[in-house]
């Protein structure tokens, strides 16, 4: 199964991420960064592929400054 994930730099602003994907209405969970990326604190957002435009505008609003970016897992 596909999904995403969004990378933070910030193991507090990816729960919170998670926290404000789910009061949205996306079923969104923490997970692990892929170790190949060999960034981030370790903590990602994992989100179905569906809801990565929906996402996206959460995350942007939200102006997270450690959010590094987007990936298809």
């Amino acid at each position: 199964m596909t999904y995403c994930i969004a990378v933070f730099k910030s193991r507090s602003q990816a729960a919170d991420c998670k926290s404000a994907l789910v009061r949205a209405g996306i079923a969104a969970r923490l997970t692990t960064t892929p170790e190949r990326l060999k960034l981030g604190c370790g903590l990602s957002v994992q989100f179905p592929v569906a809801a990565y435009p929906a996402a996206k505008r959460v995350i942007s609003r939200a102006g997270y400054s450690a959010f590094y970016g987007y990936m298809n897992v």
